[in-house]
């Protein structure tokens, strides 16, 4: 761990980041992953802090998993209900925002349908933001979360190459691999069906064919498909996509041998990914996934508030 201070008091996207930041953050991911490991699992650097977790999509990983983090941190912590929320009566995001402020809120939590609603968020509040998600813009946090899994995996992350198949279009998780990865040396190539295909691929290599894609790779990431995102064009894909697009363990073995298969969840088994792959104990690192989002998003909390704390 570092004493070096965080530059930064919200996280709403992968550019904002430094090298420097990135490093900081897998530093304290370590330590995190060391100390979950451990019989008894509490901390009170956040003791006398609040973290709110507003989350206007359903979400069982990133929610609990950020709540089992600042618990550990010794935050308190509520979820608001959003269902019985004021937002029902009309309220607007940003008003619903700046309550939880003045509630003297020090974190906020935020997944919303909307592209750009956690920066716009953060411009309105004082308290630190956490993007979990903004539609299909980005998700630092799960980017930041695979890459920690595959350096731990694979020893390091330059010099891999990572496939990254299914509905990249409407995947704020690509959206941020893509971002990150590269800068950290992988090379990462986008596979999808045309229609599934971002319209900017940040001049990545592409691939609409699954067994071309994956070739040679040494960490295949496969994601969701994102129903509640596709426009009405696209649905179509859905009747064929397992038989051109969903990995098994005999396209799996166009892969390295060593390859690794990730999702970030929930998983749609026989559509984008089968069974025996996801429940594969050699090849697959899904629930190391999960694990090490709670290390990631407790090196997340701890850094965001070490200027608030020192105050």
């Amino acid at each position: 761990m570092t004493d070096r201070p965080f530059p930064h008091r919200s996280l709403i996207g992968i550019d904002q980041l430094g090298d420097e930041d990135i490093s900081q953050i897998f530093a304290e991911a370590e330590h995190w992953a060391g100390f979950n490991r451990e019989p008894r699992r509490a901390d009170d650097r956040l003791a006398g802090l609040t973290q709110i977790n507003l989350f206007f999509e359903n979400s069982t990983r990133t929610l609990l998993s950020f709540e089992i983090a600042g618990r550990r941190l010794g935050a308190q912590v509520a979820a608001v209900p959003v269902g019985q929320s004021s937002v029902k009566k009309g309220e607007t995001l940003l008003d619903t925002a700046r309550t939880i402020d003045a509630m003297g809120a020090d974190l906020l939590v935020l997944r919303h349908p909307d592209a750009g609603a956690a920066a716009a968020v953060s411009d309105a509040v004082t308290c630190s933001v956490v993007n979990g998600g903004d539609g299909a813009n980005e998700h630092p946090t799960q980017a930041l979360l695979d890459a920690f899994t595959i350096r731990q995996c694979k020893g390091r992350i330059e010099g891999h190459t990572v496939a990254i198949c299914g509905d990249i279009r409407h995947s704020r998780v690509a959206h941020s691999n893509r971002r990150l990865l590269p800068r950290l040396g992988a090379e990462v190539r986008l596979v999808a069906p045309r229609g599934l295909l971002p319209d900017e691929t940040g001049g990545l290599p592409v691939f609409d064919n699954l067994d071309a894609g994956i070739e040679g790779a040494d960490v295949v990431m496969m994601l969701r498909i994102q129903r509640e995102r596709m426009e009405d064009a696209l649905t179509g894909l859905l009747g064929d996509f397992h038989a051109a697009f969903g990995l098994n363990a005999e396209r799996l073995k166009r892969a390295a041998p060593d390859a690794i298969v990730m999702h970030p969840g929930p998983m749609n088994r026989g559509i984008e990914i089968s069974g025996d792959v996801a429940d594969d104990p050699a090849r697959s690192v899904i629930q190391d996934q999960v694990t090490n989002g709670v290390a990631v998003r407790m090196a997340v909390l701890d850094l965001l508030t070490r200027e608030r704390r020192s105050a």
